[in-house]
């Protein structure tokens, strides 16, 4: 979400700058000032110069040019004035505050406090809330919160109807993760100021992570309104129709963001992803070359997970990833004091475990994860599951409670209430499921509420983030020659690292073909990954194997009509004609896991590999093929495949790939070979061996926590092979 700070390009009405007594009777100054206060700032400082040409020594003249000349972004110019202005009067509070709001703009935090202190003495005996509002801003620059809100406070009592107090205060409760007490702060803004328009795009943000989606559209709506000219109060309105499911306005509103401005890094980033949903793939490759150059190859903070899935580069994910992990560093105040035992308290007796994430619910994740949970040795180990999701009140939703020693919801808890929650419980290891997905709140783990904190299983790369310790990974997805596009330190377990539920019951008997538009003795090839990891180069090959294949369907997921059309036109486009594609609705998990079985071959894609779904395909018998990239999303389905010793389904190159599929689709005893080996190598192998998964786990957990005790640094490892 998008929210405007004092920095934004989002126009701030302005206060007017009144004339002290002593001025009233200058026509120039006045002039000077009324052309300010009307936002002509060029001619604002032109007449405040004639002005000072007549008198060197007009020191209301030196203030308002150096107000003038601050707006226009002429810092040097603007310190030089408040300074002459000073060295007229020493006593001049409006000169010190000025150079504090300066030094605010050159990231002078010290200096712009230290000029605040000046004003605020000097202005004692007619305290100015001004002055307080820009030091509270230069606090909470430095992450002081407490200290910045103190501020805003005294500004209130001087000034109880100033809006900026309210806005600031809006920041705040943002930055400190409060959503509801940021809203409650924009709301009493546009109270005082109803014309607002950054606070009403601000409060459409807090909507938005509030989960009132459609109070978070009308309120941006009312943003755009206001600035109907300025690119970033359309942020939050593309996002939350986005989040309502009306796809199609908003990629229309970021096209006109980008309409509005060209270069806007994060409009063309989310452009290109809302593209690559709709499988639009006509110039995409250009503009995401354009997105990148304008966003975080400038150090602008975009999403790490947009960027993955659309480059194939391990460098460019981590320079992206590195920028967002960055400034929630900077968000985030010092950390939590690690918890250390005391002479009472030795060590725990078992070692604290704790996950975090927001989908412990009917979720791929929890999918994974839950028999994991439930083989844990509960002697050695003491679990902690803290959720920031909802409760869909679904039996998954159950086990995985169930599976916890202690459960909390954190959703009602800020940030940082969230990271105290978790340091008071003495967690030893912290296991953050979720990265820069959806639903996540990685600002929690910037406050180091534990002493080990893993990137585990949510997100498949490198989050870029000084206070992220370890991922856990395997020979196959992060091979520890890649260990330089990680800031986490490469854990390998040795076989997978994805765990998997082998509880999870295959259904009893197979639907037939028809009922899912398929064609009863037809090959059928399918792909059920999500339709932006489909690329233009990956469709090329699939309608190959089409035309070389007669009487085949490409069975495809496309829960939106546009995703459809748009890939029957690119199959038009390669001389492939509508009937040969057939598309599949979302269903029920176990609804799904009945209709994989009726496909006869799974083609994987590439530069993002299918992950949960190739875990299922591949339990409901299918076999897959996928091509190995060089980042860890586009090797999952590689290292899925050595876990259960079918290596010979993974290939090398996009040219291997194709030929593997031609030779399957037209092999039928070959094919049904292999369908017969994965049958056999489902409970026998590796990958769906869940007791077995669970101590290799454990024993990378306790390496972890022994390197720490032992006063090491965090480091690579791999789990031995031979454990048993």
């Amino acid at each position: 979400m998008k929210r405007a700070r004092q920095t934004k390009r989002t126009p701030k009405p302005k206060e007017p700058i009144r004339s002290s007594p002593e001025t009233i009777g200058h026509d120039g100054y006045l002039k000077a000032v009324a052309a300010q206060n009307s936002g002509s700032l060029s001619t604002a400082a032109s007449l405040f110069r004639t002005c000072l040409e007549q008198d060197r020594r007009h020191i209301e003249a030196w203030l308002g040019l150096g107000a003038t000349l601050k707006d226009q972004g002429d810092l040097k110019g603007a310190e030089h004035a408040y300074r002459t202005a000073i060295g007229l009067q020493p006593g001049v509070s409006a000169g010190f505050g000025g150079l504090a709001e300066v030094c605010l703009k050159q990231g002078l935090l010290e200096r712009a406090l230290d000029h605040c202190g000046k004003a605020i003495i000097l202005s004692r005996s007619a305290p100015k809330a001004d002055y307080y509002i820009t030091a509270a801003k230069a606090l909470a620059e430095s992450g002081l919160y407490h200290e910045a809100l103190k501020a805003l406070t005294s500004a209130w009592r001087i000034e109880p109807a100033n809006p900026d107090v309210y806005f600031q205060m809006g920041l705040i409760y943002e930055d400190q993760g409060e959503p509801a007490a940021a809203f409650d702060a924009y709301q009493k803004t546009v109270a005082y100021r109803p014309r607002d328009a950054r606070a009403y795009n601000n409060m459409a943000a807090v909507l938005i992570t509030l989960g009132q989606v459609e109070l978070a559209i009308a309120t941006a709506r009312m943003a755009a309104a206001l600035a109907p000219r300025h690119p970033d109060v359309y942020l939050n309105l593309a996002a939350a129709l986005r989040l309502h499911g009306d796809d199609d306005e908003a990629q229309g509103i970021y096209e006109k963001i980008v309409e509005l401005d060209p270069d806007h890094g994060e409009a063309l980033v989310e452009l290109c992803h809302r593209r690559q949903h709709a499988c639009d793939w006509d110039g995409l490759a250009s503009q995401q070359e354009e997105a990148w150059e304008n966003s975080y190859r400038k150090g602008r903070v975009v999403s790490p997970f947009i960027v993955m899935t659309a480059t194939a580069s391990p460098i460019e994910q981590l320079r992206c990833a590195r920028v967002w992990g960055e400034r929630l560093s900077k968000l985030a105040p010092a950390p939590l004091a690690p918890y250390r035992p005391t002479a009472v308290d030795q060590k725990h007796s078992k070692l604290r475990l704790g996950y975090l994430s927001a989908d412990f619910h009917s979720h791929a994740t929890a999918m994974l994860i839950v028999d994991m949970l439930e083989q844990h040795d509960k002697t050695r180990f003491e679990l902690f599951g803290y959720s920031l999701g909802p409760d869909d009140g679904s039996i998954l939703r159950q086990r995985v409670v169930d599976a916890f020693d202690h459960f909390a919801d954190l959703r009602g808890l800020s940030d940082a209430g969230a990271a105290m929650k978790i340091h008071a419980n003495q967690i030893d290891i912290l296991l953050d499921l979720k990265g820069y997905t959806q639903g996540a709140r990685v600002k929690i783990l910037a406050y180091e509420p534990a002493p080990i904190q893993v990137n585990y299983l949510g997100f498949p790369g490198t989050m870029g983030a000084p206070f992220i310790d370890y991922i856990v990974a395997d020979p196959h997805v992060a091979p520890m020659a890649h260990q330089a596009h990680f800031d986490e330190k490469i854990v390998h377990l040795p076989h997978c690292y994805q765990p998997n539920d082998r509880r999870r019951a295959l259904p009893r008997g197979l639907p037939e073909r028809a009922e899912f538009g398929l064609p009863k003795d037809g090959f059928v090839f399918c792909c059920f990954n999500n339709p932006y990891k489909i690329t233009a180069e990956i469709f090329d090959i699939w309608m190959r194997l089409l035309r070389e294949t007669p009487g085949s369907v490409l069975w495809l997921l496309a829960p939106k009509k546009r995703v459809a059309k748009n890939l029957l036109r690119e199959a038009s486009a390669r001389g492939i004609g509508p009937g040969r594609l057939v598309f599949a609705p979302f269903v029920a998990p176990e609804q799904h896991l009945a209709r994989l079985a009726l496909a006869d071959l799974f083609l994987d894609t590439l530069p993002v590999n299918a992950h949960t779904t190739a875990s299922e395909a591949l339990w409901a018998g299918l076999p897959l093929i996928t091509c190995q990239g060089e980042t860890f999303a586009s090797r999952v389905a590689a290292s899925l495949l050595h876990a259960i010793e079918m290596p010979d389904l993974v290939t090398g190159s996009l040219e291997a790939y194709e030929a593997l599929a031609m030779k399957l689709a037209h092999d039928p005893a070959g094919l049904a070979a292999i369908r017969k080996r994965l049958q056999d190598n489902r409970l026998n192998t590796a990958l769906f061996d869940t007791p077995r998964y669970t101590k290799n786990f454990e024993a990378a957990l306790l390496r972890m926590d022994e390197l720490r005790q032992s006063g090491q640094p965090p480091r690579p490892f791999a789990v031995d092979v031979n454990l048993k």
